[in-house]
This record gives structure tokens, sequence and C-alpha cells, in this order.
């Protein structure tokens, strides 16, 4: 919640993190009262004009017995299909007025299933069952979904190493053997290797960030691409897909979980076992510089270090 004018424009920021995030917040301001607005009022800031391409909506309440109709339906739309912000911009006038007010439970938007495409999901599990070496990269969209459960069978079912987003992190267990990683310019070289070796990258409600493709020329360039995403929007976005399918993604991993035959990849999860082990997330003793460095070498020396300097 923010006052008029500058207050409303000091919420851009986090309104636009949340935009790209796909976070579920709505943004209450105030402004000028009805008579004064577009004059050019003092502290007056058209906040809803200014967050349109940051927002899935934006109100301007200037009727106080359409507020709480307004309130109901910014909280709806935050949370439906894709989250998202949405603003509420509300009048001097309407804080001031008064209305009858109706109770109402407030009704959580379900997803809607009848959405997905049969020959979409016939489609991905060819693929799945067809691969060889597949890999699974998960983003925020697990997350969101709330499909860390499904998503552990799913690889259990594919038998896939996974690496996942920054914003992914926590939908898969990070301690678990096929885990390798996140991906990208901060990921681990394990899952660099493996992403651009294997034959099938199964992105479960990732968006393809330029943090994480580099180059998306050579991005993945020898495998075919299977992405699950709930908002059409992103697919074939950033990077070129060979199959997608659009859907929530706790909904649409349940069917491939009932679908696809159980898979076995021993020899492809060794080769990223290796690679996992060659080049570990660990930085060699004799790299380190820093004020660890003399914790670090008292440590290996079993404590017989005897004398340091600022020099050493």
């Amino acid at each position: 919640m923010a006052t008029s004018g500058p207050g409303a424009t000091n919420l851009v920021t986090g309104i636009a993190t949340a935009y790209m995030d796909s976070i579920p917040i709505v943004a209450i301001t105030c402004n000028v009262g009805v008579s004064l607005l577009g004059k050019d009022s003092f502290q007056e800031i058209d906040i809803a004009g200014i967050t349109t391409p940051i927002t899935k909506y934006s109100f301007i309440v200037k009727d106080v017995t359409k507020l709480a109709d307004t309130i109901r339906r910014a909280f709806s739309i935050a949370r439906k299909g894709r989250p998202g912000p949405v603003l509420v911009d509300i009048t001097k006038d309407v804080t001031a007025n008064k209305t009858e007010y109706i109770k109402k439970e407030p009704k959580m938007p379900q997803p809607d299933c009848s959405a997905f495409n049969e020959d979409d999901l016939k489609k991905a599990i060819q693929m799945i069952e067809k691969a060889k070496k597949p890999y699974i990269f998960v983003g925020g969209g697990a997350i969101l979904s709330g499909a860390s459960e499904v998503l552990k069978t799913f690889v259990e079912k594919t038998d896939a190493p996974v690496c996942d987003t920054l914003m992914g992190k926590g939908a898969y267990d990070g301690t678990s053997e096929n885990y390798t990683g996140m991906l990208g310019m901060h990921g681990t070289k394990a899952s660099n290797f493996g992403v651009s070796q294997c034959d099938l990258l199964i992105v479960v409600g990732a968006r393809f960030s330029d943090r994480v493709t580099g180059n998306a020329k050579k991005f993945a360039h020898h495998a075919k691409i299977l992405q699950i995403d709930i908002d059409p929007a992103e697919i074939d976005k950033n990077i070129l897909t060979d199959a997608s399918v659009t859907g929530d993604i706790k909904e649409v991993l349940i069917i491939l979980n009932e679908k696809v035959e159980q898979q076995s990849h021993e020899e492809w999860k060794q080769q990223i076992e290796e690679y996992k082990e060659k080049h570990p997330l660990t930085y060699h003793p004799k790299g380190l510089t820093g004020p660890y460095i003399v914790e670090e070498i008292y440590r290996q020396t079993n404590g017989c270090l005897l004398y340091t300097s600022d020099a050493a």
C-alpha cells in the first residue's frame, strides 16, 4: 500500500520484479480526488498508466460502491493462471465516502484442465519415451504450481537428471543424486555440459532467461525441446521448441505420470555423475584467497601452521 504521487512511484520497482518473477501481489495506491484527476494536481500521478506494462491488470476506483468488488477481482486476477501483480488505484473521494458492505468469501481460482491439447500431450509422451539422454530443467512455475511431489514422481518415471533456475530452486530435492545444480552463467559445469549434450530437454515452468541460455542459437543445440508452461506467450518466445504443453504445471505432470512408461537411463546418468565428480561446485584449496585462506591452510596442515603475514 502507498500514498499518492511519490509513494505510488516508489512501488514501481517492486511491481516490476513481481511481474518478471510471476509473483501474485496486489498493490493498493491512493490518488487525488476525481475532480482533480488530469489537472497536474499536487502529488497526482497516473500510476495505472505507469504500471500498465508491468501488471496483469490496473484499476482506478472512482466510486465507493465498486471498491469491494474491485478488490476481490484484483486478488482473483493476481492468482489466476500465471500469477502476477495487479494495481488498484483509489481516489481520495472513495477513501472518504461510505457504502453498504456485504461480506463474501473469496473464491480461489482453480486450474483449468479443460484446455489441455490431447495431441500436445501425445507428442510429449512420445518424445519422452523415445529419448535416450533426457534432461529436466525446472523453473519457478513448478514452485508456483505446488508441483514438488508430482515433479519428484515425474523425475523417477523419466529417470533423468535435473537442473533448475534460481526461481525454481526448492521445487526438486537439491540433495537427490539426480540433481545437478543450476543451469546457465551462475550454474554448475555439470548442468551446462549435460544440457549441451542431452537429446531431449524437458522444460518445466521456466522462461529461458538470457542468464540461462547465453547464446540462444547454441543453447541445447543437440536436443529436442519440450516446454511445459501455463503461459502460452512463453512458448517459442526466447527459444524455439519442438513440442509444448500449455497448462498448469502440476496438472500436466499428473497426466504425464499416468501415461508415460517407466524409463531407464543408467548410462546417461552415469555420464552426468562423472561430470559432477570432475567439476564439483567447490574451490580447490590452492586457489583460495582472502581472509579464509589462513583457516584453510591451518585445517589442511592439521594445525601445524606456525606463522603467517599479510603478505602471505
